[in-house]
C-alpha cells in the first residue's frame, strides 16, 4: 500500500473513527467486568453450586467464542460495521435479559446472547481500525482498544462498587424495588445505545469495500481519510495484494496450498490468541471480588482493589500506546511474558500460605500485602504488553486476503480458552488450591515468552499489504 505520512492524514476523521470503533472495546470490558460484584446475588437468586457460579460466570464466554469466530467470517461477507452495529443489539438485548432473569438458565442465555456481541467487538475492532489508519501509528491507535476495554471494566466495577454501596450490599434493593446486582446489568444498556447510535457516523473499512469490488465507495473513503492525490494509488494497491487470490475469503485459505497443512503464521496467531489467556488475567477481572473476599477483605474493600487494579491497567495501557510504535510489539510481548511469571509465582508463593480460619482462607497481613501488590504488578504487566499487543498483532499480522477468516480462528481460540480457564478456576482452586492454581498461570506466562522468542515476528511500520506467510 502507498506510504502514507502522518501530516497528510485526515487526523479528525481517524480520531472520530477510533474513538467510535473502540466503543465496542468498552462494552467488551464492561460485559466481562459487570459479573465481578454480581456473584453473591447470582448465588442468592439461583442457588448455585460452585460448578453452577463458574457456568454462570463463564457463559459469557461460550458465546464471545462463537461470535469471534462468526464475526470474522461474518465481516467478510457483509462488512466490519455492519457486523459492530449487530454487536451493539446484542448488547442492548444481553442487558436487559441478563438484568431481568428469574433462572440461572435465563441468566445463561442472556449471557451467551451478550458474548455473542463481545466475541464480535474483540475482533473487529482491531482489525476495522488496522484497515482504516496509516501504518506509522496502526499500533498506537489499535492499542486505544486495550485502554476502553480496560475502561469498561473499571467503569463496570465502579458502577457495581457505586450501585452496592448506595443500596448497602449488592443484594439490597434501590428503585422499582429491585435488588442492586440487576441495575448492575441493566445499566450497560446506556452505552450500547451510544455504540450503536455512533457506528452511523463512521464508513465501511475501505480494504472490504476493495474486496467486495466497490472501488468507487473505497476511494471516497481513502480520499477523506488521505488526500483526493494518494487516495487512487491506495487502492489500486490494495487491489493488487487481493489479485493474486482474489476469489471470497473462505476458510480453506488458512491452509498452505503447497502442503496442505494450516499456515504457520496462523497458529502464530491461535498460540498468541491462546496464551493470553493461559496466564490466567481474566481470573482477576470474573472473580477479583470473590477471591480478595475469600483471603479476609470485606466486599467493600474488594470492590475498592478492583477499581485501583482498573485504574492501574489504564495506566498501563497509556504506556504502550506511546511506545508500541517506537519499541515495536515483540519487545513489549517479551518484556510482559518475564513480568507475569515472575508476579504470578509470587502470588502462588503467597497463596500458598493461606491458612483456614472459621471455614475461609486468611492471610497474614504481610503476606496479604505482599499478594495485592504482586496481583497489581502481574496485572500492570499484562496491560502494557498481551492485553494491547495481542489484539493489535491479530489485526494486522495476517495478509488481506485470510484476514477475516485467520481472525475468526485466533478469536474463537483465544475464547474458548478463556472459557476454560475462568470456569475450571472456582473447581481448580477449591481442589488443588490457590498456591497451585496460580502455579499453573505461573508457568503459561513462562511458556509464552519461549513461544514469542520462537514464533513472533516484528510487524511494526509494515503496511498491511507487505504481510506474508
Amino acid at each position: 500500500m502507498a506510504r502514507t505520512s502522518t501530516e497528510r492524514v485526515n487526523k479528525a476523521f481517524v480520531a472520530l473513527i477510533v474513538i467510535v470503533a473502540t466503543i465496542g472495546g468498552f462494552m467488551f470490558g464492561y460485559d466481562s467486568g459487570v459479573i465481578n460484584g454480581t456473584q453473591a446475588g447470582l448465588d442468592k437468586a439461583f442457588n448455585l453450586s460452585t460448578l453452577g457460579t463458574g457456568l454462570n460466570v463463564g457463559a459469557i464466554l461460550l458465546g464471545c467464542a462463537a461470535g469471534a469466530f462468526i464475526a470474522g467470517r461474518l465481516a467478510d461477507r457483509i462488512g466490519r460495521r455492519t457486523v459492530m452495529k449487530i454487536a451493539a443489539l446484542l448488547f442492548i438485548v444481553s442487558a436487559l435479559a441478563a438484568g431481568a432473569a428469574s433462572s440461572s438458565l435465563m441468566f445463561i442465555l442472556a449471557r451467551i446472547v451478550g458474548g455473542l456481541g463481545v466475541g464480535a467487538a474483540s475482533v473487529l475492532a482491531p482489525v476495522y481500525i488496522s484497515e482504516v489508519v496509516p501504518a506509522s501509528v496502526r499500533g498506537r491507535l489499535s492499542s486505544v482498544q486495550q485502554i476502553m476495554i480496560i475502561t469498561g471494566l473499571t467503569g463496570a466495577f465502579v458502577a457495581n462498587y457505586v450501585l452496592a454501596h448506595s443500596a448497602g450490599g449488592s443484594l439490597g434493593t434501590l428503585w422499582f424495588d429491585q435488588p442492586a446486582w440487576r441495575w448492575m446489568f441493566w445499566l450497560q444498556v446506556i452505552p450500547a445505545a451510544i455504540y450503536f447510535a455512533t457506528l452511523l457516523l463512521i464508513p465501511e473499512s475501505p480494504r472490504y469495500l476493495v474486496m467486495k469490488g466497490r472501488d468507487s465507495e473505497a476511494e471516497t473513503v481513502l480520499t477523506k481519510l488521505f488526500g483526493n492525490d494518494h487516495a487512487h494509488e491506495m487502492v489500486r494497491t490494495i487491489r493488487d495484494s487481493l489479485a493474486v487470490d482474489h476469489h471470497r475469503p473462505r476458510l480453506s485459505d488458512l491452509l498452505d496450498k503447497a502442503t496442505g497443512k494450516v499456515r504457520l503464521i496462523v497458529w502464530a496467531g491461535i498460540g498468541l490468541a491462546i496464551f493470553q489467556q493461559l496466564v490466567g488475567i481474566n481470573i482477576v477481572f470474573y472473580y477479583g471480588s470473590v477471591l480478595w473476599q475469600s483471603v479476609g477483605f470485606s466486599e467493600n474493600d474488594a470492590l475498592k482493589i478492583n477499581i485501583l487494579s482498573g485504574s492501574l491497567s489504564i495506566l498501563a495501557c497509556l504506556f504502550t500506546i506511546l511506545t508500541i510504535d517506537r519499541f515495536g510489539r515483540k519487545p513489549l510481548l517479551l518484556i510482559g511474558s518475564a513480568g507475569m511469571a515472575v508476579t504470578l509465582g509470587i502470588l502462588m508463593v503467597c497463596f500458598s500460605t493461606a491458612t483456614t480460619v472459621n471455614g475461609s482462607l486468611h492471610l497474614s497481613d504481610q503476606v496479604g500485602i505482599t499478594a495485592l501488590i504482586a496481583a497489581n504488578a502481574y496485572v500492570v504487566f499484562f496491560n502494557l504488553s498481551w492485553g494491547p499487543v495481542m489484539w493489535v498483532m491479530l489485526g494486522e499480522m495476517f495478509p488481506n486476503q485470510i484476514r477475516g477468516s485467520a481472525l475468526a480462528v485466533a478469536g474463537l481460540a483465544q475464547w474458548m480458552t478463556n472459557f476454560g480457564i475462568s470456569v475450571s478456576f472456582p473447581s481448580m482452586a477449591a481442589g488443588l488450591g490457590l498456591g497451585l492454581t496460580y502455579g499453573f498461570y505461573a508457568l503459561s506466562a513462562l511458556v509464552s515468552f519461549f513461544f514469542v522468542r520462537k514464533f513472533i515476528h516484528e510487524t511494526r511500520g509494515r503496511e498491511l499489504e507487505d504481510m506474508v506467510g
